[in-house]
């Protein structure tokens, strides 16, 4: 199970400047980035919901040539939401209540699907007036094309460039250039192996793909082949040593596994059910087709579940990537 919000929090925040740099380079034009600071976490309670909610990144900058603050508010949405925009004001509204200081609100939307543009805007109307519009910063993966950012030297378009429009014959190569990407970045080994994890997390590759992604590699310039090859040896040792820890563990798993995975699709069912009222025999029975990991990304996903939209939204976009 991949947990999205940490991974996107993780590299986000060891390269928040760069991710400025690379996709709001109008805003660097103002800060003084010495002055950059992580707030500790927001938690946000929505009452008419019942639930609570937390900022995925807040940080605080400077002003260049003031003494005045402002916030940065980065939010990772890794599944379909209904209403997203209303809950990205809420989160806007609470921060500029706490702090009194104004607020730059981004979202990056990184799943697959569907490919649709999402908006930039939520407004509150009525027939005669516009009462609210407010505008937030989009960063949507799916819509940007991997080839543009090949000859940028920035370490978010190497990890980035993964969860990217990617046509699937492309993805070894894709592989192959965010690592080359990476090789030219000269990061000190922690930086490099957050990024490579990254990329290696969201694309795994076939016997098939990892051939033609060997491939592409024997095509670099060796000093950058041989930073390639040193990052592709690692991925291998880590997962041979995962392979043993399986490997110990099959043996005493192997006849629970099942009972497990139907406990599993149980509670989901049941936090579900209390999250939304009754789901409908319809819903419940494409639930019961999810896989063993879709069931366990759907039980984090229902945590911020407001309707029974939010539900299908996800069911559609999961069983469309299956």
């Amino acid at each position: 199970m991949i947990d999205h919000d940490r991974l996107f929090k993780e590299l986000i925040s060891t390269f928040f400047l760069e991710f400025l740099e690379l996709f709001f380079p109008q805003v660097t034009v103002y800060i003084e980035s010495d002055s950059l600071t992580f707030l500790d976490k927001e938690v946000f309670t929505d009452i008419t919901a019942g639930e609570q909610y937390e900022a995925d990144l807040v940080a605080k900058l400077r002003f260049r040539g003031q003494e005045t603050f402002f916030l940065v508010h980065i939010e990772n949405q890794s599944y379909p939401q209904t209403e997203f925009g209303r809950r990205m004001f809420t989160y806007f509204a609470r921060l500029f209540e706490k702090h009194g200081l104004p607020v730059y609100p981004i979202v990056i939307f990184s799943y697959d699907t569907p490919h649709k543009p999402q908006t930039d805007t939520y407004r509150v109307t009525f027939p005669d007036k516009t009462v609210l519009e407010f505008n937030y910063g989009v960063v949507q993966l799916n819509q940007l094309n991997w080839r543009d950012f090949l000859e940028q030297e920035n370490p978010v378009a190497s990890a980035l460039m993964s969860k990217m429009r990617i046509a699937p014959s492309d993805r070894p190569k894709v592989k192959a250039e965010c690592l080359r990407l990476l090789a030219t970045l000269r990061l000190n080994p922690a930086k490099m192996k957050l990024i490579s994890g990254f990329v290696d997390t969201y694309l795994r590759l076939n016997a098939a793909e990892t051939e033609i992604f060997q491939t592409e590699i024997a095509k670099f310039e060796p000093v950058k082949q041989e930073v390639v090859m040193e990052i592709v040896t690692s991925w291998q040792l880590q997962g041979r040593e995962e392979g043993r820890e399986e490997g110990r563990v099959e043996g005493r798993e192997e006849g629970r596994e099942e009972g497990r995975e139907e406990g599993r699709l149980q509670i989901v069912m049941r936090l579900l059910n209390r999250k939304l009222g009754a789901v409908s025999p319809e819903l419940g029975e494409r639930i019961g087709k999810l896989s063993p990991t879709q069931v366990e990304d759907l039980a984090d996903a229902l945590l911020d579940f407001t309707n029974a939209g939010d539900l299908v939204a996800w069911l559609n976009s999961h069983e469309e990537s299956a």
